[in-house]
C-alpha cells in the first residue's frame, strides 16, 4: 500500500445495499471476498488515524495488518455489534501500542526540535502549523499509554465514550478516568505555552468536553 486508501461515499456501516457491518462479517465466513467491503468502508479512517500517531509509512502497515487481524479472527465477532468501528480502532490501538517507544521519541523529538520527519505528516508545511505542534507533541508525549489512547480515539478517532471502552475493552468508568486525568495534564501542560489555544485546536474542539 502507498499511501491511505481511496475513502467510499457510502456511509460508515451501510455498504450500499442494506448490510451493515455485522452482515458483512458474517458473511464473510461463507463468501471471504466479502470481506473486502469492511476494507473499503474503514480503511481510510484507520489509515489516517496511524498517520496522526505514527506517520504515513507506518500507517501503511498498520492499516494492513488491522484488516489482516480482523479477517482472521471475524469468526470471534460479537455480530450483536452492528458497527466494526470500535473493534477496528482497537485492533489498530493494540499494533500501534507496540510501537509506543517510537511514538514517545518522535513526539519528545518534535516537541524539542519543532519538527521530525516521523510526525511531519500531522500537518502540511505550507500552513506554517508545524511549530504548533511543538508543545501538543511534548504534552502527549507525558501521558501514559493508556491515557494516550483513550484521548486520541476520542479526539482523533472521533469515538464516543462507550465505543472508545468497547475497542480498548475497559470499562466505561476507567475510559472516563482516564480521559479527565489525559485532559488536565495536556490542559496544564499547554496552559503554560503561548501557542495553548492553537494547540488546543490540533486535538479538536471536542477534546476540552
Amino acid at each position: 500500500m502507498t499511501g491511505p486508501p481511496p475513502a467510499l461515499p457510502e456511509a460508515a456501516g451501510d455498504a450500499g445495499d442494506g448490510r451493515d457491518d455485522a452482515d458483512v462479517i458474517a458473511q464473510s465466513l461463507d463468501e471471504p471476498e466479502l470481506f473486502a467491503g469492511l476494507y473499503d468502508r474503514h480503511a481510510p479512517d484507520i489509515h489516517r488515524y496511524a498517520a496522526r500517531r505514527l506517520g504515513e509509512g507506518a500507517a501503511d502497515d498498520i492499516t494492513a495488518e488491522t484488516f489482516l487481524i480482523a479477517f482472521r479472527t471475524r469468526d470471534r465477532y460479537d455480530t450483536g455489534r452492528r458497527l466494526a468501528r470500535p473493534w477496528l480502532y482497537g485492533i489498530a490501538a493494540n499494533l500501534i501500542g507496540k510501537q509506543r517507544r517510537t511514538e514517545v521519541r518522535a513526539l519528545k523529538a518534535l516537541a524539542r526540535t519543532g519538527h521530525d520527519p516521523v510526525t511531519a505528516s500531522w500537518s502540511d508545511r505550507s500552513d506554517g502549523r508545524l511549530a504548533v505542534q511543538a508543545p501538543l507533541a511534548g504534552a502527549l508525549a507525558a501521558l501514559s499509554p493508556g491515557d494516550r489512547h483513550v484521548l486520541l480515539l476520542v479526539a482523533w478517532a472521533d469515538l464516543g465514550y462507550q465505543e472508545v471502552a468497547d475497542a480498548l475493552r475497559i470499562p466505561l468508568g476507567t475510559v472516563r478516568s482516564r480521559l479527565n486525568r489525559a485532559r488536565r495534564k495536556v490542559r496544564a501542560s499547554l496552559s503554560t505555552d503561548p501557542a495553548f489555544a492553537s494547540a488546543e485546536e490540533e486535538l479538536s474542539p471536542s477534546w476540552t468536553n
